[in-house]
């Protein structure tokens, strides 16, 4: 993506983190703004329209009856609104950067998305697989869950969010950075056929084989390809504060040559960087991190 393509970009902050174990990533989009994102994008060449963030409410009690996710109708309400801004900003001709927040905004994000795009590729960067349902999480934390919610599979009242009809295919879903699974997630992954770049492959093939390798199979047969971006993909040297930090991650060149060449494709049509927790950062570096890697997927070069 670069602004020649389309110079119109809309700014949505999710502020939740009902979705995570850890408590501070619903600071995550002021964070991001305070690291100077607004005028990156700016220097770039684009006309940013900053539509604020979309607020989450602790509930009094975050157990819904009958299940084991955590703060449910909350996330459920949050999705909800995050997918109807992101299809409206869409409708308007402006490119969607969504903030986080916890990674279950990816649910209204995707949901939003497909609105405008029938079919869409992902490309996934994370330590985990995020594709839990109630049955398999072992914390009942939505955050996990993303990934299954987005391929319709899950709690009706998740999956629902966008229409029961706007799905993912399996075959358009790549994962970059995992090396954090749990056993249901292994079992899942391995069913469904869905391509997952562990930090095993990164490191073998490099990461210029793997993102294309990736580009390829976000881009088969779609109109599109969204990045979703969870700061703990990177290793935690680089990323100190996010939530669920793994070591072994991503490095700071590798995520931002990844990114790189995904702009290069051309066909980026949306995106979203969460997990920054300013709580447990050190300087708001990780924001920073966030706003330079979002330079790097949105157009910014040195020459």
């Amino acid at each position: 993506m670069k602004p020649s393509i389309n110079d119109k970009l809309s700014l949505i902050g999710v502020a939740i983190d009902l979705g995570a174990g850890t408590p501070g990533v619903s600071l995550g989009p002021q964070a991001i703004r305070y690291a100077g994102m607004i005028e990156r994008l700016t220097d770039i060449g684009y006309e940013v329209q900053d539509r604020g963030d979309i607020l989450a409410k602790k509930p009094a009690n975050p157990v819904t009856e009958g299940t084991n996710l955590k703060n449910l109708e909350e996330v459920v309400r949050v999705n909800t609104v995050l997918a109807k801004e992101v299809a409206e900003a869409m409708e308007q001709g402006r490119f969607p950067l969504v903030l986080g927040g916890d990674h279950s905004i990816a649910i209204g994000t995707i949901a939003g998305v497909m609105q405008k795009v029938n079919n869409l590729g992902v490309i996934w960067f994370d330590a985990h697989g995020d594709v839990n349902t109630a049955e398999t999480s072992p914390s009942g934390n939505i955050h996990g869950m993303p990934v299954a919610v987005s391929l319709g599979i899950g709690d009706q009242r998740l999956t629902s969010i966008g229409g029961a009809e706007n799905k993912l295919q399996t075959k358009n879903i790549v994962y970059v950075g995992c090396r954090d699974l749990d056993l249901g997630e292994r079992k899942v992954l391995k069913e469904l056929g869905i391509t997952v770049f562990t930090m095993h492959e990164i490191d073998r093939l490099g990461m210029t084989e793997v993102i294309d390798r990736a580009i390829n199979i976000a881009s088969d047969g779609t109109d599109g390809i969204h990045v979703s971006f969870d700061m703990d993909s990177l290793d935690p040297v680089f990323a100190e504060g996010t939530g669920t930090r793994v070591p072994g991650g991503l490095t700071y060149r590798e995520s931002n040559l990844a990114l790189e060449m995904i702009a290069l494709t051309e066909k980026l049509v949306s995106a979203e960087f969460v997990e920054v927790n300013p709580i447990i950062d050190n300087k708001n570096q990780t924001a920073k991190t966030a706003v330079a890697l979002a330079g790097s997927l949105l157009g910014e070069w040195l020459i």
